[in-house]
């Protein structure tokens, strides 16, 4: 069985320059913003979200749905991966893969592969 469903359209970076790439994306590039709070602003990019909030810089971090958070990162330690931040407030658990891609593993009934990408249970967390 597969430790994870489909991803969503979510991709989020980090970064300690908060404002200035907030304002990069929304006035440089002209993405649309699609959330606002004041830790997490989300663009519009056509294909996936972007989500930029303060924080260690990771890279891109790449969402995955899953059945059981928990169950799923301890697999995936078992198998060479790391985890890198885990905080079930938030809920966050960022796992990065024996090739340095980090991923965020969130809990969703619908952690299934078999789901169409245009499927309710495709979409983002920040869609429904």
């Amino acid at each position: 069985m597969p430790l994870v469903g489909l991803s969503s359209r979510d991709v989020i970076i980090q970064t300690p320059r908060f404002e200035d790439s907030v304002r990069f994306y929304e006035e440089v590039l002209g993405l649309a913003v699609v959330h606002r709070s004041e830790r997490l602003v989300g663009f519009e990019t056509g294909s996936f979200v972007l989500y930029v909030e303060p924080g260690e810089a990771y890279g891109p971090v790449f969402e995955f749905f899953v059945a059981n958070v928990g169950e799923t990162a301890r697999q995936l330690v078992a198998h060479g991966c790391r985890i890198e931040q885990d905080d079930p407030a938030i809920p966050r658990c960022y796992v990065r893969d024996p090739n340095g891609l980090t991923f965020n593993l969130h809990a969703h009934s619908h952690a299934r592969l078999v789901e169409a990408p245009d499927s309710p249970a495709a979409a983002s967390p920040n869609e429904r």
